[in-house]
């Protein structure tokens, strides 16, 4: 209470963008306000709501779930406008303040995604901040930040900062920032700012008129900073007058908003006293019934044809079989499209020799290499008609110089990826180098691969120890989204991960972190070495009906290992091998030892075997640590 004035602002943004077109908002916020969003804006009955405080009604409509708070529980609905029904849905959010900025962002790209060109006119984002963690926390400036990049916009995005002056004990603008506006930080996209007073309410509304014409015109950012107060504590149990005692003396004797419209309106002769008595006693009449108290029903029937289709994939288990092979065929015509490109281009001299290698490789069954296995894994999705989204640091190239799924012409500079000129009637590819960020570009995907099941979608991080910069991430949604919430994502994250004299900054992904994070069939982790193996698990990743986020420490010094190859014809034939048992011909009577190793010590224990003679030493490598594949074991 003192930021009432947020209802009437969202119902307006809701109101005037579908009046132009616009079919689906997503809303991101934290806890500050979202009670009353949830009943006034999407629809939630308070029935419902009074009955989780009560806790006598399941939050989650899942099973395995162990639930979150109220004032974490995303809700969807369907609202009508002047341009026909709007689909409302609020993100799930954990307590970690901003860091759903992002998410939202991903999601609403993916639905911008699905519907083409004109995705962006009907898919709005919608983001409620507080004014200290505006201010305070970095992620919203690497979500500013991507607002204008080819990987991460999404035509623009209405930010609302609750401004109420306060951040739980902290209201000293001295302490909380320093700049003069809590949204200065906004200045760095040139995003105008609408600084209005919250107990205005029609002030509210121009306002917001304003923020969302500017969005469909120009297609970019804008604040709206509604400047209000905090009726009560930070929370239910808190007493805010024992550190800001002034401040709530001041607030104690200041008429709510309602009582302060309400009042202009009776001076001005439109309503009446008895009038505004009525209409609020029917709404507490309202809430005490406990059905729904929104000014505009909800749509029950709305059409779901943007809707992302989540059901072919739930109550799936891991150990489903999922045949990943494809035929030579297919592999050699995939490669000969994927290694050409046309002939007026001038290709750096190093980049058309790997392409060149890379075709003898196919053609004469040579052995193949690991940048030659993963771009087959793409080309055959996308031949097969699968869509890929692929970003991170240097991904089109490759940190490692191993990818080159984007090439350059020497000459103009122009740009041109071979996976995306297959054939027409192929999946769709993108390839993006990020912006360079981790928290805010993970937290995107993320929020991409949750409303796109259909898209393969990878984060590379250009090494691995370097993916602790989206621990918030990772530890919040990759690992915890599903038993929270419910939600399921297939998000690939590709961590570069080996000890080979880079020093300790570009030598470990935390293998060890990822692990303590798994329980409950929650995350994949995997540490293929041979190419073969990042073939198939690519593949399984994208055919199967499996959406558990995938972490696999992919190698460097293997890219170019001597050992570290297949036949094309094991990425002819077969799967992804949870366990790759003893590769040699060893006599099985004289073995008295078996090492289980993972990774790419398995070709330092070969090598040494193999020159001493221990040939009662056999090595199994277990290349899926999680879920451990104990039935084969």
């Amino acid at each position: 209470e003192g930021g009432e004035a947020l209802i009437p602002l969202l119902d307006e943004v809701i109101q005037r963008s579908g009046a132009n077109g616009t079919r689906e908002i997503v809303i991101g916020m934290a806890h500050r306000g979202r009670l009353n969003v949830l009943v006034n804006i999407l629809g939630k009955k308070p029935c419902e709501l009074f009955k989780e405080f009560e806790g006598i009604a399941p939050q989650a409509q899942f099973v395995g779930s162990n639930g979150d708070v109220k004032y974490h529980m995303g809700f969807s609905s369907d609202v009508g406008s002047p341009g026909g029904p709007v689909h409302l849905a609020l993100a799930f959010n954990p307590s970690h303040l901003e860091i759903i900025g992002p998410v939202v962002e991903g999601s609403v790209r993916a639905r911008q995604d699905r519907l083409g060109d004109d995705g962006e006119q009907q898919v709005l984002a919608v983001l409620i901040h507080g004014d200290a963690a505006f201010a305070g926390q970095g992620v919203v400036m690497e979500t500013l930040n991507m607002a204008e990049t080819r990987a991460y916009t999404t035509g623009g995005t209405i930010h609302i900062v609750i401004n109420n002056q306060i951040g739980f004990t902290t209201s000293n603008p001295f302490d909380a920032r320093s700049t003069l506006h809590c949204t200065d930080v906004a200045n760095m996209v040139q995003a105008p700012v609408l600084h209005v007073n919250g107990d205005d309410p029609e002030a509210v509304l121009f306002a917001t008129r304003l923020a969302v014409d500017y969005r469909i015109a120009f297609n970019r950012d804008i604040v709206i900073d509604l400047i209000c107060y905090r009726r009560h504590g930070h929370n239910e149990a808190d007493e805010p007058a024992v550190t800001q005692p002034v401040m709530y003396q001041f607030i104690r004797q200041h008429p709510p908003v309602h009582r302060l419209y309400a009042d202009r309106l009776i001076a001005a002769g439109v309503i009446t006293a008895e009038d505004f008595q009525q209409i609020d006693d029917d709404y507490q009449a309202s809430l005490q019934e406990g059905d729904e108290v929104l000014i505009r029903p909800t749509i029950d029937d709305a059409s779901s044809y943007t809707k992302a289709r989540w059901d072919f994939y739930l109550d799936q288990s891991w150990l489903t079989p999922c045949e990943t092979g494809v035929p030579l065929d297919t592999l050699r015509q995939v490669a000969e499209r994927m290694l050409t490109a046309p002939p007026t281009m001038e290709l750096h001299p190093r980049t058309a020799a790997i392409l060149n290698a890379r075709r003898q490789m196919v053609q004469t069954d040579s052995p193949v290499d690991w940048g030659l296995a993963e771009n087959l894994a793409y080309g055959s999705l996308l031949w097969e008609g699968h869509s890929i989204r692929i970003t991170g640091q240097d991904v089109g190239r490759g940190t490692f110089f191993h990818r080159h799924a984007t090439v350059y012409d020497q000459n103009t500079g122009e740009v041109y990826v071979p996976l995306q000129n297959l054939k027409p009637d192929q999946g769709r590819f993108r390839i993006f180098d990020s912006l360079l960020s981790e928290e805010g570009v993970l937290g995107f995907e993320y929020g991409y691969s949750t409303s796109e099941p259909e898209t393969l979608v990878i984060w590379e991080a250009q090494f691995g120890d370097f993916a602790n910069g989206a621990q918030v991430v990772i530890d919040q949604f990759i690992s915890s989204g599903e038993t929270k919430w419910g939600r399921l994502s297939g998000l690939v994250m590709l961590l570069p991960h080996g000890y080979e004299g880079q020093g300790p900054e570009h030598s470990s992904a935390r293998i060890e972190r990822y692990l303590q994070l798994c329980a409950e069939q929650n995350i994949q982790v995997c540490v293929p070495t041979t190419p073969a193996q990042i073939f198939h698990l690519l593949r399984r990743q994208s055919l199967r009906r499996f959406r558990r986020p995938l972490i696999v420490m992919t190698p460097k010094s293997l890219l170019r290992h001597k050992m570290a190859v297949s036949n094309i014809a094991e990425l002819a034939e077969g799967q992804f091998r949870n366990i790759i048992g003893e590769c040699d011909p060893l006599d099985r009577e004289a073995v008295t030892r078996v090492l289980l190793c993972t990774g790419k010590i398995f070709y330092d224990l070969l090598e040494n075997r193999r020159k001493e003679d221990l040939g009662h030493i056999a090595i199994i490598r277990v290349e899926q640590l999680y879920p451990f594949p104990m039935e084969e074991f």
